[in-house]
């Protein structure tokens, strides 16, 4: 009981409530939106924020931001949230906020939480408000504006996206309520242990207000020690989030080994590996960029021209998963780790570009050839640029049979497998014809 009323010195709102940044310079993340010289925290400071869409998960700070920018414009704030409310309390909070800017002069905010939830009928009744400014609406919605906002509501709004916090964004969170006597756990001298803190940061897929939730039932239900310091441990943060550790340690062994399995899973042509390897990273909350990035460099690293389009599909994940985000950013994700484990493989262009750095750095002949060099500004062709040229399209089978370089050794040797064994021939056809030439 005296733990709890210690806190209540405070206040009785959750931890997450009470640790909302109450300024732009306490306020953590979105810096795609909120550096110095961004858009919107340009309007925010110069006191020009119009009617805007905040989209975003839960948890990204839409609501705070919303609070802040009441803050520092010095507007009247008005808060609904479109679950519980109507077109009754729309039209009460536009008639005060109309007698506030014709008596005062001053501004309305009028935020609507969840603004995807109200129909059309609702949405319409803010349109001629917002369009003469009697309000400026700030919606905040987890939804994509484009579906669920109505199109005449929508273009009288900027839109601008939240992307859920990064597993450092948390933990600086969580340190900030650990460290706060005022709004925080600093009165309690909690003492959470780095893994707990790394664990809680990395399962809570960017949700700021799920990982402050799970520190304070962390620290609140945790029996002080003999010198009265509250320990969270490991497996007090795992109850504390309902997920289990997995030893994976994102700056060390754990995260380099991890990779480097799933690689060599899917270049081993191994797709129930590679899928144990990934589920993995999915689950000790991997950056799924990360991710992306090494299935991309596998597809052109280890599949290659076997099938040339194994890195159109590791491209096409790699931008569904910045696109939609975790947690369904695993599924693109994964069908490309199952493509390209389930691809012909071959390295040749991977081999081919390596030897050919290596001539370069020992030394070889890289003057151009004349007849290969830029022909096209005034004085060129006094030069001898192009001379003797031959244009491919020009010639039969649209093959000139010239040499392109100095030296003779051949780089790229295709294996013969998959989309490679069509190269492979067409090389070979195009190495007869020159020797006949």
């Amino acid at each position: 009981m005296e733990l709890f009323s210690k806190v209540k010195k405070n206040s009785n709102e959750p931890l997450a409530s009470r640790m909302r940044p109450r300024n732009l310079d306490e306020f953590v993340g979105q810096k795609h939106i909120l550096a110095p010289g961004r858009l919107l925290c340009r309007a925010i400071r110069a006191d020009r924020v119009g009617s805007i869409i905040l989209y975003g998960p839960a948890g990204c700070g839409k609501t705070a931001l919303a609070e802040v920018i009441s803050r520092i414009t010095r507007r009247a704030f008005e808060k609904v949230s479109a679950v519980g409310s109507n077109v009754d309390e729309l039209r009460s909070i536009v008639a005060m906020a109309r007698h506030r800017l014709e008596t005062s002069g001053e501004k309305t905010i009028l935020f609507i939480d969840e603004i995807h939830r109200f129909n059309k009928a609702q949405q319409d009744v803010l349109l001629p408000h917002v369009e003469k400014g009697t309000v400026s609406l700030i919606g905040a919605t987890t939804h994509n504006p484009c579906f669920s906002i109505n199109a005449p509501l929508l273009s009288r709004a900027q839109v601008f996206r939240l992307n859920p916090l990064s597993a450092g964004e948390i933990r600086e969170v969580l340190k900030r309520a650990l460290s706060d006597r005022e709004r925080g756990l600093g009165s309690l001298r909690v003492r959470v242990e780095e893994n707990a803190l790394e664990h809680i940061a990395a399962r809570v897929n960017g949700d700021a207000r799920r990982a402050l939730n799970a520190l304070e039932i962390s620290a609140l239900t945790t029996e002080p020690g003999r010198d009265g310091a509250i320990r969270v441990d490991l497996d007090v943060a795992e109850d504390s989030v309902q997920v289990k550790h997995v030893d994976y340690d994102r700056a060390g062994d754990g995260h380099y080994d991890t990779i480097s399995a799933f690689i060599k899973s899917m270049r081993g042509s191994d797709p129930d590996a590679a899928l144990f390897w990934l589920a993995k990273m999915f689950h000790a909350g991997e950056d799924p960029r990360f991710i992306a990035r090494r299935i991309l460099i596998c597809a052109s690293e280890d599949v290659g021209n076997a099938d040339p389009r194994a890195i159109m599909v590791a491209q096409a994940a790699l931008h569904a998963s910045e696109f939609i985000g975790m947690p369904e950013a695993r599924i693109p994700l994964a069908q490309a780790a199952v493509y390209l484990a389930t691809a012909p493989k071959s390295n040749a262009s991977y081999r081919a570009i390596e030897e050919a750095l290596s001539d370069v750095e020992k030394g070889a002949a890289t003057e151009v050839p004349a007849h290969l060099r830029d022909a096209s500004y005034r004085g060129a062709k006094k030069l001898g640029h192009g001379k003797g040229y031959r244009y491919p399209h020009g010639e039969p089978g649209g093959y000139a049979g010239q040499d392109c370089r100095p030296g003779s050794r051949a780089y790229y040797r295709p294996s013969g497998r998959g989309y490679e064994k069509v190269i492979k021939e067409r090389l070979e056809y195009w190495k007869r014809l020159k020797e006949k030439k």
